[in-house]
């Protein structure tokens, strides 16, 4: 018998989550019966849509959500030999049985030089997220300017190398003057402090005079209500994430500038990444060719050890990483 041990969410969070939030279990858990498999986590990822997720698809007692790369470590499954790793979205958990109907192998080209832990990131349901924002929801042209916002996180990096592959010129903002240094070694063409600029209208006036072709939208709030009177006349906006709003305890109302969104004649477009999981398998291959080439860099925060996955879970919601944050089992 395989212990595992698991974080679940023990009490629903009110505001910013706290320690109580969480709760440490230990299961046994079963062989492996036909066509089963026994996972090992390796990595597992922490993202700010699980504070979301908790409260609209989770009840108290329930294993926290979220995506790890594992390692097989007994299978009776034809598909997942023993040794080999694989991504699935088994949640905060140490070890897991399963049937391998929602597992997804690990692109079978990975390279040795290249850490496991992409697979959760850059060339992961991040890079996808990004990928699918910028080709599917903004349709993204040569030429055009592109707004992102908490652009140095596993997301917003992604989606400002993907514009500048694509021959587009991109803003990007960031809460830290480490964040906007790293923006700046991506190659994004303007980056500004969001928390230190006298005016968020001026600094997005500076950065693109002429305004704003598509807007990758990662934040919510007063940013939006600014950025969107910046925009361009048909502009396009991809609603990704709202993580200025996350942690509230009553939902934010007003303003928002329905106005402008009709005298600009603007298109918003909210989307999740799973809606083109049929593209995955060539996505990621695509996004694995960008990397190898250096045309997309990344950077991870990494936390070492099961016992801090809420820590490194609060961490991210108080923008602690740049980069994709994860926790090393």
């Amino acid at each position: 018998m395989v212990k595992a041990k698991t974080w679940v969410l023990a009490k629903y969070f009110d505001g910013f989550p706290k320690n109580s939030n969480f709760e440490l279990k230990v299961e046994e858990l079963p062989e492996p019966k036909d066509g089963e498999v026994l996972l090992e986590a390796v990595f597992l990822s922490v993202d700010p849509y699980m504070r979301v997720f908790s409260k609209f698809r989770m009840k108290e007692g329930d294993v926290m959500i979220g995506g790890q790369v594992a390692k097989v470590i007994q299978s009776k499954h034809p598909a997942y030999p023993v040794g080999s790793h694989v991504v699935g979205r088994h949640g905060w958990r140490t070890h897991t049985v399963c049937d391998g109907a929602e597992l997804e192998p690990v692109l079978p080209e990975w390279p040795q030089d290249l850490p496991l832990s992409l697979a959760l990131g850059a060339i992961g349901m991040p890079g996808l997220t990004a990928l699918y924002g910028i080709e599917e929801v903004l349709g993204l042209k040569t030429g055009e300017t592109l707004l992102v916002n908490a652009a140095s996180g596993a997301v917003g990096s992604v989606v400002g190398q993907i514009a500048k592959i694509k021959g587009c010129k991109v803003v990007g903002s960031a809460g830290t003057e480490a964040k906007v240094a790293f923006l700046r070694e991506l190659g994004f063409d303007h980056v500004f402090n969001y928390k230190t600029v006298s005016s968020l209208e001026d600094a997005l006036r500076t950065a693109s005079p002429e305004g704003y072709d598509c807007f990758f939208e990662n934040v919510g709030g007063d940013y939006s209500t600014v950025a969107l009177q910046q925009m361009k006349d048909f502009g396009r906006i991809a609603v990704c994430g709202c993580i200025s709003l996350y942690n509230d305890s009553t939902p934010q109302t007003g303003p928002y500038p329905h106005l402008t969104i009709i005298m600009k004649q603007l298109k918003m477009e909210g989307f999740l990444q799973s809606r083109w999981n049929h593209k995955n398998q060539e996505s990621l291959k695509r996004l694995m060719v960008w990397v190898r080439e250096g045309k997309i860099k990344y950077r991870e925060h990494v936390t070492k050890g099961f016992e801090n996955m809420p820590a490194a879970f609060m961490g991210i919601l108080q923008g602690e990483n740049i980069g994709k944050a994860v926790v090393a089992v």
